[in-house]
């Protein structure tokens, strides 16, 4: 941090001693803003064809020869207000129940949730540590104790939840399907429990409805790898087998455990009729906090697998260059741009440079062109997704105007991840609710 600092002060001094060349000074920076423009284009262009298929493609239909045996893997940590309500929906599936048994890990909790879990018919198992602390660590202790007491062998693969999801009925006789055609690893569409809570709430769910159809949809449709997105994923006996539990601890262990596959030619499936409700942050304190966790751990994924990953792109691999771009370019990019402005806006400021107006001009119409991609972003999701968002119409519409906005709110985000030790920190869930309620109620808020 005090080098990043010393490079600003710096740069500003040489500014100010070199007042003559100002003209020029201004025209490298507004330069600089336009390349870094070209290269965020051309590294996400490819996602241009993600939307048209998302657009226009079909899922297709399949069938199952087989009904596998499923363990169902829950981390909860402080969640007596919800977590029965997920194992209820787990209970009242199509799928055959014989063939489903869910299992809880209390982490850590300090309330009634290992209590309430086994009364709503789970396997409860309570970890106490303190140190590590995480879900992947919470993962890791569930695997080991069912692989103890059961086999790994004793189910063909594992469904995780958080433990404020609740499920669609169909949602594990749909990932079988899926699971069944030979997909070892398959995500599935995240909805949202409180989509019109207020506009974060909002911003998370349309996000993740964008993600579900526009990204996952459109790769599974290409032939590609999806990405798992923090909850609701299955993964095959095999891969926990062979990793002997879950050995991913990162603070994204989702995009770790995603991007370790991937480079290890694992081709993840996505099943966009497997539905699951999710609660989102509704305040910003959490909101940033948990961001602030998610970009720290892009960073460590990039650290840790990011040689990996070039690598598998030079080798040929779509999937690698994909999660690279998930993980990579867009934070870094808008680090770079955001250093540059400051520094030359501190610069000019120091010097007293006349032509600081150009530089107003073409930084204003960067956010605003940032602000109508991801309007445009929100309305196609939205207006696809209409029926599937469970809130009033017009906050529908109004929460478009607030998404762009969401978004941006990553930058600062981004940057601060920099330069902070994070660690993962608990978020409070309180929306007690089923399937039915969600879509019922949504339209008399």
């Amino acid at each position: 941090m005090a080098g990043f600092i010393g490079l600003v002060v710096s740069f500003c001094v040489i500014v100010s001693i070199n007042i003559n060349i100002e003209g020029d000074i201004m025209d490298i920076i507004i330069t600089l803003n336009h390349i870094i423009s070209v290269v965020f284009f051309l590294c996400y262009l490819y996602q241009l064809i993600y939307l048209l298929v998302g657009l226009f493609g079909k899922e297709k239909n399949q069938t199952a020869k087989k009904n596998h045996r499923y363990g169902v893997i829950v981390s909860a940590r402080d969640e007596e207000k919800v977590v029965g309500l997920l194992i209820d929906s787990i209970k009242k599936q199509t799928y055959p129940e014989e063939l489903i048994d869910v299992f809880v890990v209390a982490d850590n909790c300090s309330d009634q949730t290992a209590k309430v879990a086994e009364a709503a018919g789970a396997k409860v198992y309570e970890r106490k540590n303190p140190k590590k602390i995480g879900k992947g660590y919470a993962l890791n202790f569930l695997f080991q104790k069912i692989n103890k007491e059961y086999g790994y062998e004793a189910y063909d693969a594992f469904i995780v939840f958080d433990a404020d999801n609740v499920i669609a009925p169909i949602y594990i006789e749909e990932m079988n399907k899926v699971f069944d055609s030979g997909y070892r690893i398959i995500t599935s569409y995240r909805n949202s429990k409180n989509y019109g809570k207020n506009w974060i709430s909002a911003g998370y769910s349309l996000w993740f409805l964008r993600e579900a159809r526009y990204l996952n949809k459109a790769r599974m449709k290409l032939g590609t790898s999806c990405a798992v997105s923090g909850t609701g994923f299955l993964v095959s006996r095999e891969i926990i087998q062979k990793n002997d539990g879950w050995v991913h601890h990162l603070l994204t262990e989702d995009i770790e455990f995603t991007t370790d596959n991937i480079i290890a030619g694992e081709k993840i499936g996505y099943c966009g009729k497997a539905v699951l409700y999710d609660e989102q942050p509704v305040k910003f304190g959490q909101s940033y906090r948990q961001r602030l966790r998610w970009a720290k751990g892009f960073y460590q994924v990039l650290r840790s697998y990011g040689r990996r990953l070039i690598q598998g792109v030079f080798s040929g691999s779509f999937g690698c260059y994909d999660m690279l771009m998930t993980i990579m370019p867009a934070m870094i990019l808008t680090f770079l741009s955001i250093v540059i402005n400051l520094v030359a806006f501190i610069g000019g400021w120091i010097a007293g440079i006349s032509e600081l107006s150009q530089l107003y001009w073409t930084v204003g119409r960067t956010l605003v062109t940032l602000y109508i991609t991801f309007f445009f972003m929100g309305t196609v999701t939205t207006i696809t997704e209409w029926k599937k968002i469970y809130c009033p119409n017009f906050k529908k519409i109004l929460y478009l105007f607030s998404f762009p906005l969401f978004m941006l709110t990553y930058v600062p985000i981004s940057i601060i991840a920099l330069f902070v030790k994070v660690e993962w920190k608990h978020i409070d869930h309180d929306v007690a609710t089923d399937v039915e309620h969600i879509q019922n109620f949504a339209e008399h808020e």
